[in-house]
């Protein structure tokens, strides 16, 4: 099966032009790549914070923090 018209890889490439779909925008989805992982730690960043902050929040009572380092269940 040829989605190319290709029956043989004995020729030159450059002759028949792109052999891939969306050939010429590798640059662009490398930038969104980037940018996609960049915005991901930013957003995974502020959500430990915030969990991070809860928690401080929750536990700031001396009696909760002692029966959760009981491994009691906290109300």
């Amino acid at each position: 099966m040829s989605t190319t018209g290709l029956t043989s890889w004995a020729v030159d490439l450059a002759d028949i032009g792109p052999i891939y779909p969306f050939q010429g925008t590798e640059f662009i989805l490398f930038l969104a790549g980037v940018a996609f992982w960049i915005i991901w730690h930013i957003w995974q960043i502020r959500l430990e914070d915030r969990t991070y902050e809860d928690d401080l929040r929750h536990l700031k009572d001396p009696e909760k923090l002692e029966r959760a380092m009981r491994n009691q269940r906290l109300e």
